[in-house]
């Protein structure tokens, strides 16, 4: 047996330098996909007005990470550029009447959300493949949906209330004495399980997302790898599994995309404006007065700029994280020669 054809299995990544190479891969995805996510919230935003301020949840194709809210008395965070007829206008309307700058207006709080949510899950995934590996050996197939249900639950359920912090800090500028005292009225009135208010149709769309994700990608990398007479996966063997498992995902989880936007929306106008009545809707019912009131078509409204998203942004941040991997592997295997 070849001995150099083993030593990828042995030279191991420690889980510090998983999360570099995650962090790495989560601000370039970031970085590049912002103006679409913009694009798709602005898409799905309108078909679902409010009378009493705007409020945008921005997503990388990661994990959620902002909802802004505009409030009455205040500057409009931006210009209304009237409806949007599809994704070319968007975009065409968004840089004429705002600026180009506005197709990253989310950028900050994506960089200050996604880069922790996203270590957390890669690393995560990864460590718990390895594990499972281990107990089951590498060639059970369900070892990726596992892993990437058990990740992303986890990681939705660490940042949740960290998002409901920030986004509260941010729509009503708090300090953090403010914030403190409005945490503890909040947990005081409605308890702990407050912060995680959100939490629910975030998990019916990411876990079901992360399942089918990783388990077409695994698919599609040793496909790729098949036909291409490889042993090991090249950078767009990654590149292009990774774009496609996450296509797929995408429009299998599109209606769960678009009732969590609604509902979120609901929530934090809601938060942003006492004197409107909450809206405490299950998913089942947002997705009944959605069908009812724009056809089956309404659950998949945004399936283009999403996809136009989620296809790079998947693409981006595999490849990146495994080109990661590659280069610590690397590294570790020189400093054992010596």
């Amino acid at each position: 047996m070849d001995p150099e054809s083993e030593e990828p299995q042995i030279i191991k990544v420690t889980p510090l330098q998983q999360m570099f190479a995650s962090c790495t891969g989560a601000i370039l995805t970031s970085l590049m996909v912002t103006p679409l996510d913009v694009v798709k919230i602005r898409l799905q935003a309108q078909s679902n007005p409010f009378s009493k301020g705007k409020c945008f949840v921005y997503s990388n194709g990661l994990m959620d990470h902002l909802c802004v809210c505009e409030e009455e008395g205040n500057k409009a965070w931006y210009k209304k550029p009237g409806r949007f007829q599809g994704t070319l206008d968007a975009f065409l309307k968004i840089i004429r009447n705002e600026g180009i700058k506005s197709l990253w207006s989310g950028l900050p709080p994506t960089l200050v959300m996604a880069v922790p949510a996203t270590v957390i899950y890669f690393t995560c995934y990864d460590q718990l493949t390895d594990f499972l590996k281990s107990k089951l050996g590498d060639n059970e197939s369900h070892i990726p949906i596992v892993a990437g249900i058990v990740a992303r639950f986890g990681a939705v359920t660490v940042i949740s209330p960290l998002e409901l912090i920030r986004t509260n800090m941010q729509s009503k500028k708090f300090s953090y004495k403010e914030l403190h005292r409005f945490i503890s009225k909040k947990v005081s009135e409605d308890g702990w399980i407050s912060l995680w208010r959100g939490w629910a149709p975030t998990v019916l769309r990411d876990v079901p997302f992360s399942a089918l994700y990783w388990y077409n990608y695994e698919v599609l990398k040793k496909w790729l790898c098949a036909k291409s007479g490889l042993y090991e996966p090249t950078f767009m063997i990654h590149f292009t599994a990774g774009a496609l498992s996450g296509s797929f995902a995408a429009v299998a989880t599109l209606p769960f995309d678009v009732v969590k936007t609604q509902k979120q929306t609901q929530l934090w106008i809601y938060e942003c404006h006492k004197n409107s009545v909450p809206l405490h809707m299950s998913t089942w019912t947002i997705m009944k007065n959605i069908v009812a009131e724009n056809g089956f078509a309404g659950l998949f409204i945004g399936l283009i700029p999403r996809l136009i998203k989620i296809a790079p942004a998947c693409a981006i941040m595999i490849s990146t994280y495994e080109f990661g991997k590659a280069f610590f592997q690397k590294q570790n295997a020189q400093r054992q020669q010596y």
